[in-house]
């Protein structure tokens, strides 16, 4: 009888303890317990961002109905005299697709967008109905209009990423086969 009542109380002081520990653990947990408040920075920032936002709209509509300046009239008799500057014609850079082939591995074509690497045959269709048919347009196609060319083409496009695809196609345009292949190499699927 008396090992029965020692079996019990070795069952009972554990369960006991576990218990007062238990509650002294949530009460200590429960009083250092700090609620912070943020909802009146979170609201000076979306008031923030809404003044910003006008500011932004009253700058457009500024630009829109302001009227280009007359800049022979301010000039006077010395603009009539003065002949215009024209902008120097752009300078084409020949395309040496030996050059390519060397530096790439393979046979280049001109002008072929899947040579930029993340871009495949649907990719480079999706951009060539949209009037992005050279390295030179792509080159200067911000990553913002890249995204909104591949929202275009459906849900499937969301995976890719065109952050570097302005720059590779520069790479092409410009003949630097040596650098867009090392750049290629050192990154995985044309991510940055």
């Amino acid at each position: 009888m008396e090992s029965e009542n020692i079996n019990i109380w070795c069952w009972i002081i554990p369960l006991l303890v576990g218990v007062i520990c238990g509650i002294l653990g949530y009460l200590i947990g429960k009083g250092s317990n700090k609620i912070i408040d943020n909802s009146e920075d979170l609201k000076r920032c979306h008031d923030k961002n809404a003044k910003l936002k006008a500011d932004l709209e009253a700058c457009n509509q500024k630009l829109l109905t302001t009227p280009e300046p007359d800049v022979s009239s301010s000039l006077g008799s010395v603009a009539a005299a003065a002949p215009i500057a024209m902008a120097p014609e752009p300078v084409l850079i020949p395309f040496d697709a030996a050059a390519a082939k060397a530096a790439i591995g393979k046979t280049v074509k001109e002008n072929n967008l899947k040579v930029v690497e993340g871009i495949g045959p649907k990719i480079e269709g999706l951009f060539q109905a949209e009037g992005i048919n050279t390295w030179k347009a792509l080159s200067e196609t911000s990553v913002g209009r890249c995204q909104e060319v591949l929202k275009g083409g459906g849900d499937r496009y969301k995976i890719h990423d065109p952050a570097s695809w302005p720059m590779q196609a520069k790479m092409c345009y410009e003949g630097k086969w040596t650098e867009l292949a090392r750049w290629q190499d050192e990154h995985d699927h044309g991510k940055l």
